[in-house]
């Protein structure tokens, strides 16, 4: 199966979709405390407060977003309106943070489970191979997945937090640096863990529907909130509050605060259980929190992968990539970018050397793409934002593009590997559109506008007979003749309408004075005469109306509405005084008051 009229099933619930975003956001307490206290020390709590709080906005942009694009709301689908390229680019930005999030994730998983170091890598690249299989079965099975690994990684943040209320201080917090360029270096560094609500913003449109949508017409505003706001309040109070916690540990424990940062949480567990219930506890519960984080690191794992498919999925639907990519299995699920979202971190994870190598490349893709989906929908009038929306949107976006710019000059090693991935899509995205027949040429935008197939879709001829036909003339014009041609060839009814204009106000309503005729009126006469005889002989109904008013653009106005008329025609009697008539009071108003199913045609 292919082509963009194949919608994949709609089977995603907001618990599995909160589960396989907690699966990317709830392991970053696994190593942002601990990065934060390698980077900072004892002054780390205000970055890891500023990273929870940057967290909260992204996850409150992207409730948003996920309402306006039902579809898909990475930054493919944003961008997209704002233009193919930037919108291919910001995808291939995701197509290099999920690669090295799947890595990343494996390779610290397999560390907790306790893998000798010299077998890391190869368990790390089995176990992306095993991910890859699992996501045959689609996103609702690996969602179930997920939700069984995130309910024992919530109550291990809670025990973890109860054990360590007692202890918790600020005797060991010292102030942050004076210099603000080496807090931001050190915030900038720190954030390593956005990449799950793009996931989850690109598999809306496998999300359930809210209540009263349909597949014509898909809304996913209220699962998309279910599924981002709790995990968002988690994720920014339970770091929090292990930051607080590992913060609070006696100082003779520095040495060792710095040589497990990587395996923080499972630290923690083992300092603080030692503390509440005895040594022997402790040990169990830091091997016990050791399982359930690692377990969790190979549910991001699975995020990144099943966000890789949906966003390979995406571009081939809109032609950025070979059409084959469409081809769904018996699940639902795109075999072709099932494959490559399995061999991508694969590749990365062979390419490796440590967990830092990997942590050096994983920042700079995920928040240049959420700057970009960002950027697109603040700069977007069309997407109707709220104004409050729209202001929070632009300081978070502003905030992330600083932060990008920060990465891209302290780690040339990770702005090198983007740049690979960029370009190297790019010129796939190129030699595909080649072997398809496609070429890139530049219009202007008046010109686009007239081609583009959405413009297309709005244009529908309607010839259906019956139509009625309202004219206006002040004599014996061209526009009558005209008139006359189009209701025998819309096979409609022709109202020939005479307004005989005062110069003056009446007193009282002209219902009140005699009923008048066209009969009466010579002018009218020589005009209606004429046009039913006309009418006679090539078998039109034509008929006369005639009125006497104060305001000829009311009265025109107010029987186009009443007769039900679908075109209504204002003529001048010479081509040169048609511009004078555009400017005229009567056709300006006209113009202006006319409702938007009735078609007005000024001829001359």
């Amino acid at each position: 199966m292919s082509g963009p009229s194949v919608h994949r099933p709609r089977n995603l619930d907001w618990q599995r979709a909160a589960a396989l975003l907690y699966g990317d956001w709830g392991t970053s307490k696994a190593y942002v405390i601990g990065l934060a206290f390698v980077v900072a020390g004892y002054s780390a709590l205000p970055i890891i407060l500023a990273v929870c709080a940057l967290t909260g906005l992204v996850a409150y942009n992207y409730i948003v977003i996920c309402r306006h694009f039902p579809d898909g709301g990475g930054v493919y689908s944003a961008a997209r309106q704002q233009g193919r390229v930037l919108a291919v680019m910001g995808a291939l930005m995701l197509v290099a943070n999920f690669a090295v999030t799947a890595a990343l994730s494996g390779w610290a998983a397999v560390t907790y489970f306790g893998v000798p170091p010299g077998y890391v890598k190869y368990a790390t690249m089995a176990v992306i191979l095993g991910v890859g299989v699992i996501n045959y079965f689609g996103p609702k099975h690996t969602g179930s997945f997920a939700v069984t690994l995130a309910v024992p990684m919530v109550i291990a943040v809670v025990a973890i937090g109860l054990f360590a209320l007692p202890h918790l201080s600020f005797v060991n917090l010292e102030r942050t640096h004076e210099s603000f360029s080496k807090n931001w270096v050190e915030f900038a560094g720190v954030i390593l863990a956005l990449s799950g609500v793009e996931a989850i913003a690109n598999l809306t449109g496998v999300m359930k529907l809210d209540p009263g949508a349909t597949m014509e017409s898909p809304h996913v505003g209220v699962t998309a909130r279910k599924s981002i706001l709790p995990v968002a309040v988690e994720v920014v109070l339970g770091t929090s509050l292990l930051g607080w916690a590992m913060l609070s540990l006696p100082r003779e424990l520095q040495p060792e605060l710095e040589k497990r940062w990587e395996d923080m949480m499972r630290f923690l567990a083992e300092r603080y259980g030692a503390m509440a219930l005895g040594e022997p506890f402790g040990q169990v519960f830091g091997v016990a929190v050791g399982i359930i984080v690692g377990l969790l690191l190979l549910s991001a794992v699975n995020t990144a992968i099943g966000a890789l498919i949906g966003l390979s999925y995406m571009m081939a639907r809109d032609g950025e990539m070979p059409r084959n990519l469409t081809r769904l299995n018996s699940h639902g699920v795109p075999w072709i970018p099932l494959g490559l979202a399995a061999a991508m971190p694969f590749l990365v994870a062979a390419s490796a050397t440590n967990l830092e190598s990997l942590a050096g490349l994983y920042a700079i893709g995920v928040v240049g793409a959420i700057t970009v989906n960002l950027g697109s929908c603040v700069f977007n009038p069309k997407l109707g934002l709220k104004w409050y929306e729209r202001s929070v949107m632009a300081v978070t976006f502003v905030t992330l593009f600083a932060v990008e710019l920060t990465i891209a000059r302290t780690k040339p090693d990770a702005l090198f590997f983007l740049c690979c991935v960029v370009g190297g899509g790019l010129g796939l995205r190129a030699y595909s559109q080649k072997r398809a027949g496609l070429r890139t040429i530049t219009v202007s935008e008046h010109l686009a506008a007239s081609v583009a197939p959405e413009t297309a879709l709005d244009f529908q001829i309607n010839l259906s007979p019956g139509q009625s036909i309202l004219v206006c003339a002040r004599g014996l014009t061209p526009v009558l003749r005209f008139a006359l041609e189009e209701a025998r060839f819309r096979q409609g009814t022709l109202y020939v309408l005479y307004v005989k204009e005062l110069a003056v106000t009446l007193p009282g309503p002209l219902d009140n004075t005699e009923r008048v005729r066209w009969q009466d009126d010579p002018e009218a006469a020589n005009i209606m005469a004429p046009m039913l005889e006309l009418a006679r002989q090539n078998q039109v109904q034509v008929i006369p109306l005639y009125s006497v008013s104060e305001n000829p653009a009311a009265t025109i106005l107010d029987l186009s509405a009443t007769l039900g008329i679908d075109i209504l025609m204002l003529g001048a009697r010479h081509r040169r005084t048609l511009a004078q008539m555009f400017k005229g009071d009567v056709a300006n108003q006209v113009a202006k008051e006319l409702p938007e199913n009735i078609q007005l045609v000024i001829h001359g």
